[in-house]
Order: C-alpha cells, then structure tokens, then sequence
C-alpha cells in the first residue's frame, strides 16, 4: 500500500469529519438512500463509512472494508463483499481470489497500488461469505456511488454477476454478457469472471474461463491505452 493512501484506512478516532458536511443529516436508515455528492473526499467517505449501521451485516463485521488502491486509479475494480480474510484485514481482495487478481491485471502492466482501486458492492462481511442481499447492497449503494464520483475513473471493471446487478441492475449472467463493452454513466464498464469463479475452474483450455479472462484483461490494457 502506498503511503499517500493510508489515510484511507484510518481507524475510528482519526481525525474530524470534514466540517462542511452535515454528516448528522446522512440518512442512517438503509433503504434511504446517500444523496450523490454528500463526501468530499474518500478520506471523509472511509470515516463515515467505518460507523455505519445501516444495515445488519454492521452487526457482525470485525472491520468495515472499504477499498484498497489508488485514489487516482484509471481503473475501478467493483467486486461482492469482504470474505473472511477481507473482514480481518480491513482490506478488500487480499485472499486467494486477491492474490489471483493481482497476477492477472500484473499480466497487462497494471499495479494495484498505482492503476488500480478495488471497492465492494457492501463494506460487510456477509454471513458465511453469502452473497448480500438486494436490502443490504441497496443500504451500502450510496457509498460505492460515492466512491466511482470521487475517483472518476476511465474503467470500470464489475466481477461477477453481484457486483454487475448491484451496480448497473443488469440481470443477464457473466457468461453472457463478459468482456463486453458497455457505457454506464459516461464510464466504461466491462463485466469479468470473479476470481473465486477462476480459482473453482482452472483449466487454461481454449475457452475455459481462464482463457476468457485472458483475453478480457487484454481488452481492458487496450481500452486504457486508447484512453489515455
């Protein structure tokens, strides 16, 4: 982790919200939603966000994952929800499937710390590592919103059918829709296989998954060259 972004992580006693902000009018109930623009910056959004209970996953986590990466990433990893080691750490993809992403976007030339920042579509552990529920994503929505406004990036990547449906409402599944292009509020989005999906089916054969992900990765390189 660099360490112009440890302040993302700040423990509770961190320093005062920003002053310019009434964080006491946020809606604390989850099915309100967070008005866009309420954060003026990540640093504000992280603190706010380790107090939330807007839902009931607050109830069981040990730490409130927010994100890991570059604040000026060109690229958005939108991922499920912390898994056991994500909830211990405070870290978000720091597991097996974390590990794996990172060969895979190292395979292009694109660093975690530098062209990368990886968010959830929920911030809480969900009981045994389940997939959230349309009331717990709809209660942390406000915040990953919130987090694609502050880093504007060039791409943004959704792994796995959760964190397309949480984002974008589409219903279609990855196998159907990955490695296509699509246009979502003025960024580009591409739909890819989670990595968890990678590691239960490993064959690298021509059109395994595997090799579906190598060649969406290079599509992702391409469309970041293009860009910038």
């Amino acid at each position: 982790m660099a360490d112009d972004q440890i302040d993302l992580f700040a423990p509770e006693d961190a320093s005062p919200l920003t002053e310019t902000i009434e964080y006491d009018a946020i809606p604390t109930d989850g099915s309100v939603p967070i008005p866009p623009g309420t954060y003026g910056s990540l640093a504000d959004l992280t603190v706010h966000c380790q107090r939330c209970q807007r839902c009931d996953l607050a109830a069981g986590r040990t730490h409130v994952v927010v994100s890991r990466g570059s604040a000026q990433a060109p690229i958005l990893v939108v991922g499920e929800g912390p898994g056991q080691q994500e909830d211990e750490q405070g870290l978000p993809f720091v597991g097996k499937s974390g590990q794996l992403l990172e060969k895979i976007l190292a395979a292009v030339r694109l660093d975690t710390e530098r062209d990368v920042y990886i968010c959830n579509v929920v911030k809480c552990r969900p009981p045994g590592n389940r997939a959230p529920t349309i009331q717990e994503s709809t209660a942390c929505k406000g915040y990953l919103m919130e987090q694609i406004r502050l880093v504007n990036p060039k791409i943004i990547l959704l792994t796995g059918a959760t964190a397309l449906k949480g984002l974008t409402g589409e219903k279609k599944a990855i196998s159907k829709i990955r490695g296509q292009w699509m246009q979502w509020q003025g960024h580009w989005c591409m739909a890819i296989f989670h990595p968890a999906y990678l590691l239960r089916n490993p064959s690298r054969d021509r059109g395994s998954p595997k090799w579906l992900m190598w060649q969406d990765i290079q599509a992702v390189r391409a469309k970041l060259d293009e860009l910038s």
